[in-house]
């Protein structure tokens, strides 16, 4: 018997701070990608709060300026058990490689180094298959894999063995999308570089790992939420019966760069309420 949207929960996310704290990661630095909002937002403030210092980067300069000050405001009328990590703002095109080299330079002369790379920043397309257009495919691989490798490059360039790098892929490079055609492609390359990446950045001393997030309530996956007939159909494929949080993505980040994940490289977590196994 299927489930109605009445009978689950109506896409509500557990956005609970996560508790967990890596002593270790205070005085570490952080660039992350697609900050502005959304996850990235939510992974730029997490760190800092747990005293790691972030380049916050977007191609929306103004955006990624505010929300890196608010951050850093807010973070300074908090009572937080460590000193938090400082936070600056920049404007970064991650489809260009010399703006992934700025971002480098800036984190090495605000901070003195690079110990964590997250590659966040992606688009989500929408055509059906015999619709997609050169420039839309041109586009998404564009941000979602040129900008990977990019970002890694830069990061290898600049970083020291132990750094770790963290790619965002998504359950959609093991799950076909109608209509996503471009998108999951281009997960499924992320996917599939993450482990090139670390076959190869091993040699420095350098980790590489990917989160596939699946149905996250952000403004990328909006929607979902907007669409009864979507969000009745996300409900019933996830097992969990609701939406994630971005929180809920930060956690297993947060352990794939933390010493507790220095064995681990290679390797993407699904963090998708099980429906990658619907």
């Amino acid at each position: 018997m299927s489930t109605t949207t009445e009978q689950l929960n109506p896409g509500r996310t557990d956005a609970a701070p996560m508790t967990a704290h890596y002593p270790e990661m205070a005085g570490k630095v952080a660039v992350v990608t697609g900050a502005a909002q959304g996850m990235g937002a939510v992974f730029a403030s997490g760190l800092a709060t747990r005293g790691v210092s972030v380049v916050a980067a977007d191609i929306n300069e103004e955006q990624v300026v505010a929300t890196a000050r608010g951050i850093g405001s807010e973070l300074a009328a908090q009572s937080l058990a460590a000193e938090p990590g400082r936070m600056v703002g920049m404007r970064a095109d991650v489809t260009v490689p010399a703006d992934h080299e700025k971002l480098a330079e800036r984190a090495v002369a605000e901070f003195g180094r690079i110990d964590f790379w997250i590659n966040n920043a992606g688009i989500f397309p929408f055509a059906l298959a015999e619709d997609i257009s050169p420039e839309q495919i041109g586009a998404t691989l564009k941000v979602n894999v040129e900008g990977v490798l990019y970002g890694a490059q830069a990061a290898a360039r600049h970083m020291a063995p132990g750094g770790a790098i963290v790619n965002m892929s998504s359950v959609s490079a093991l799950r076909v999308r109608k209509g996503r055609g471009a998108y999951c492609t281009s997960k499924a390359a992320v996917a599939h570089m993450t482990e090139s990446l670390a076959v190869e950045l091993g040699d420095k001393g350098i980790r590489v790992n990917a989160i596939a997030p699946g149905y996250i309530d952000t403004a990328m996956t909006r929607w979902v939420q907007d669409d009864p007939v979507a969000l009745a159909h996300a409900l019933e494929v996830v097992p969990l019966h609701r939406l994630g949080s971005p929180e809920e993505v930060f956690g297993p980040l947060l352990f794939l760069l933390s010493d507790s994940a220095r064995y681990i490289t290679g390797h993407s977590i699904a963090v998708d309420g099980g429906s990658r196994h619907v």
